[in-house]
């Protein structure tokens, strides 16, 4: 029952749905008590001939009608329940991706997608179902239960009550038993789920290598061991769930004999009449549903605290980047990068040293080195998706760390190397960040990607659904695609991370061209391998084991003779061995 405490701040947000679910539920309890007792009156009276027909008939038509009202009742109370409980289902998945959202890239090395998505679905599922028909089962057998149970003692007979009742505590022990062999096979059939949307999401997204390389046998059999793992523990979780129906049907029919043994008996010695007997048999009856609720709602709790402790651990996890309170300055300010060392968690080596770098507004800095040199942790601390211990990032000299973190990041537009793109049609990909763009403001940013004449041959030209992850197009043509989401966004600061990579010389010295119409409002972070992307960069740093080796405009760097010279040098004769051919 812990779990109702722990979802207490969510029944208190829903209250008046649930408050106004369990009075009507107490109004139908009374209104069901009535029937019983009134067709016991009705056979008594039958047998004893003081009830006309014409009585007889009324008092049936005022059963049917109350039968009528209670049903309505009924239907009312539990829309105002299930609505609740659903709320909460969207209120979880809220909190889980604000969550999600908040949290440094090392979160997501430590959860799985796959894990992510069963958290956010399928244990939100069973927290939704212990809030909805969890509460439901409790409420209604409580108070159904209990009333019943009354009207049986004082109005007909407390010995022929204990006598039905005599097979309970048998069924409370077994239903104890069983829900706590449930609630640790639902924690390992959940998990194995998360292992099974994992598995299936890789297979997915990996489809293409898989068939280039002929690997279509090995994934199966690997798909096939998951997916038997997780229908051996689902298995496993069905083996205790059928236990219960046979337990409570066998409690109830043992219950039955026993009142209809005992009050044929009591009818005979005449210490009750027919009509009392029928009328206890009709209330225990109603005893049936909360006898078969106890089962039920263990069986709903375990899976749902099994679900919430999965959630819960999720929640509970404190994001690394703490938000900071001040509002950015409304005017372009310089970016300062100043870094004594940073070191990644779990890395002994340093990723940057003595890294010193300013960015004015409407200027362009490159960034080039050898793979491992930090060129990407550099760009992590610039978006704040890591933060400094030993130096700081700082716009306008104050630490990025005191400014909050959506408003910084809309500030910058990334490009990387490889885009992703969403299951939509090139025109939404390319509105992304601007959803209210018109069609000109997007193809004038396709335009200036050098994109727009490609996007016109298609068939349905911006309509084009590009698919799951932009699986229709080539890469020069998603990097582009990306790079116009980003010149629509039309943000302060522009950060392209080799984002010109799978594109022909020609079109990005047409891109970078563009690019630099643009410099005079837009500052510009060109991270690249291929230098000649760098040549219009009003500065630009040569990284090397984390440390600047290099730095100065590309002329003064291809005259200074070092890494970036030999580079230049071997670009070029790569570029004209390519053009011989």
């Amino acid at each position: 029952m812990r779990i109702f405490l722990e979802l207490g701040w969510f029944f208190r947000m829903a209250w008046k749905r649930y408050v106004g679910a369990i009075v009507l539920l107490f109004f139908v309890a009374g209104f069901e008590l009535i029937p019983p007792k009134a067709i016991g009156w009705l056979v008594d009276g039958v047998m004893a001939g003081d009830i006309s027909k014409n009585q007889m008939f009324i008092a049936l038509g005022a059963i049917v009608a109350l039968w009528v009202v209670v049903y309505f009742m009924r239907v009312v109370w539990r829309v105002w329940l299930f609505g609740a409980a659903a709320q909460l289902g969207t209120v979880l998945r809220d909190k889980l991706y604000q969550h999600f959202t908040r949290h440094a890239p090392r979160f997501f090395e430590r959860y799985r997608t796959g894990d992510l998505m069963a958290r956010s679905t399928n244990d939100v599922k069973a927290v939704v179902m212990t809030a909805g028909e969890g509460v439901l089962t409790l409420a209604d057998s409580l108070i159904m239960g209990i009333a019943v149970l009354i009207v049986m003692t004082t109005t007909i007979s407390w010995e022929l009550t204990l006598l039905a009742l005599a097979p309970m505590p048998v069924m409370a022990i077994m239903v104890n038993r069983f829900g706590r062999q449930l609630h640790h096979r639902f924690s390992a059939s959940q998990e194995a789920f998360s292992s099974l949307s994992e598995e299936t999401q890789s297979s997915l997204n990996g489809i293409r290598m898989i068939r280039a390389f002929g690997l279509e046998s090995q994934q199966v059999d690997r798909f096939n061991a998951v997916a038997d793992d997780t229908g051996e523990k689902n298995m496993a979780v069905a083996k205790v769930d059928a236990m219960f129906d046979p337990v409570i049907f066998l409690t109830i029919g043992t219950s039955f004999f026993c009142s209809i043994a005992g009050g044929g008996y009591m009818v005979a010695n005449g210490t009750l009449t027919l009509g009392e007997l029928t009328a206890f048999t009709l209330y225990q009856g109603l005893m049936i549903w909360p006898m078969l609720a106890v089962a039920w709602l263990f069986n709903i709790i375990e899976r749902g605290s099994a679900a919430w402790k999965r959630i819960k651990e999720l929640l509970e996890e404190k994001p690394d980047l703490v938000d900071g309170e001040k509002a950015l300055p409304v005017e372009r300010e310089t970016l300062t990068i100043a870094i004594d060392q940073f070191t990644w968690r779990g890395h002994d080596i340093p990723a940057l040293r003595d890294v010193n770098v300013e960015l004015a507004p409407g200027k362009m800095l490159g960034v080039a080195g050898p793979v491992g040199s930090g060129k990407t942790t550099i760009l992590s601390l610039m978006l704040r998706l890591e933060d400094p211990v030993q130096g700081r990032v700082s716009y306008g000299g104050t630490d990025l760390r005191d400014f909050k973190l959506g408003e910084w990041r809309g500030k910058l537009a990334v490009v990387t190397q490889a885009p992703f793109l969403f299951s939509r049609s090139i025109a939404d990909n390319i509105a992304l960040g601007k959803p209210d763009a018109t069609r000109e403001e997007i193809r004038e940013a396709a335009k200036l990607a050098c994109i727009d004449e490609d996007i016109m041959q298609f068939p349905e030209g911006y309509e084009t659904l590009v698919g799951e992850k932009g699986i229709t197009l080539s890469g020069g043509q998603k990097q582009r695609i990306s790079i116009a989401r980003a010149l629509l966004l039309d943000a302060e600061i522009l950060v392209l991370d080799d984002a010109l990579s799978a594109v022909d010389g020609r079109t990005e010295h047409h891109i970078l061209k563009n690019l630099h119409d643009r410099a005079q409002h837009q500052t510009t972070v060109v991270i690249a391998h291929r230098l000649s992307a760098l040549e219009s960069a009003d500065e630009i740093i040569v990284l090397q084991k984390g440390h600047i080796e290099e730095r100065g405009t590309h002329k003064a760097l291809v005259n200074a003779n070092g890494w970036y010279a030999e580079m230049q040098r071997y670009q070029q004769l790569e570029q004209a061995l390519e053009g011989a051919l």
